[in-house]
């Protein structure tokens, strides 16, 4: 997507991470707010992950735990942060920070034991989903209200610019070799891998190379756990990027006293919500769009929406300006992951 697409989704990217436009990656972003945030406010560790915007469920992270040795616990470290209610990302309203540890259950059972006395939580949301969330450590002392504010103040154009990268991903094109699916993950209470079926390795390896466990399968096992416990009510599944404009779905349930994670083809209805989330179309303008992948034209969508055919151009308008298209065909194309005639094929979602 060129820099001028990328500011009809968010016109709000702030100077400090300009140099993402080009590419408009997710990572440099939050590198980026990193590296001001080290400046202004200053901590020992973090976590940032991006988000399903419906189900808040978490995917690639990007993290740094070293100050607390604590990779080798990344399982457990998830399956707590997951069951842990005081400043959930998914009830935070912006910033807050671990006032009370020991009601944290991820504190209270493992960051105390390696010297971390306090957490600062942003969350980034916006009307259209949650699309990450960041903790910030310290070791030996506390965070103050200038720290918060500190990070608050830069939360709602974080928000914007992280909606602008997830727009961003379906406009990618590339060879992809198709994969087959579902692939089934089958770990344990504690989120140790049991089993895998044959195809989960090349999924997995896709997810994130060279990891073995990418952490979306622990983060949707996670949710179940915290579903199960009473503490969140969203499902158990999140979308996940996977190359160039590809998606996948990974979603958790019950096998026995196990968990089966399941990772498959993001379905092209889920793709386009992520795609009208992502681009920021109204619910009328995410109708029409509906319609239009159902093959429907100007005339029959606006029987089916009761609208005017003028009315509807008015809002085929808007929907291609804010996602930076020209032609139906096209807006389908990145929506729905559709072959190129004018590019190379995406054999992902054909």
């Amino acid at each position: 997507m060129p820099p001028s697409s990328v500011r009809a989704v968010a016109p709000a990217i702030p100077d400090f991470w300009e140099p993402t436009l080009g590419g408009v990656d997710s990572r440099t972003l939050r590198s980026a707010v990193l590296d001001r945030l080290r400046r202004s406010v200053g901590f020992d560790a973090y976590v940032f992950l991006l988000t399903d915007p419906v189900t808040c469920v978490g995917s690639s992270p990007l993290a740094d735990v070293s100050v607390a040795l604590l990779l080798p616990q990344l399982p457990t470290l998830i399956r707590l942060k997951y069951l842990s209610s005081v400043n959930r990302w998914t009830s935070l309203e912006s910033v807050a920070r671990l006032s009370s540890p020991s009601a944290s259950l991820m504190w209270q059972s493992l960051l105390a034991n390696y010297g971390v006395t306090d957490i600062a939580s942003a969350v980034f949301r916006d009307r259209f989903g949650c699309w990450g969330w960041l903790d910030l450590w310290r070791v030996g002392s506390s965070f103050t209200s200038s720290d918060l504010s500190a990070i608050g103040a830069v939360v709602p154009e974080v928000t914007s610019s992280l909606r602008a990268c997830q727009a961003a991903t379906f406009d990618a094109v590339g060879e992809t070799s198709p994969r087959p699916g579902p692939a089934v993950l089958l770990l344990s209470p504690s989120l140790a891998v049991r089993e895998q079926t044959p195809d989960t390795h090349a999924y997995l390896q896709a997810l994130l190379p060279p990891s073995a466990i990418p952490a979306g399968a622990y983060n949707v096992a996670a949710q179940l756990l915290a579903v199960e416990a009473g503490v969140d009510d969203h499902p158990p599944s999140a979308r996940v990027h996977l190359t160039d404009s590809g998606w996948l779905t990974l979603r958790a349930a019950r096998l026995g006293d196990d968990i089966a994670v399941t990772i498959e083809e993001c379905q092209p209805g889920d793709r386009l919500d992520l795609f009208a989330r992502a681009t920021g179309l109204s619910t009328r303008e995410t109708e029409l769009l509906s319609l239009l992948a159902e093959g429907l034209d100007t005339k029959e969508v606006a029987m089916r929406m009761f609208l005017s055919e003028h009315t509807v151009q008015d809002h085929l308008k808007s929907v291609f300006a804010k996602a930076g298209t020209r032609s139906r065909r096209a807006i389908l194309a990145r929506a729905l992951g559709h072959r190129r005639r004018d590019g190379p094929r995406n054999p992902l979602l054909t």
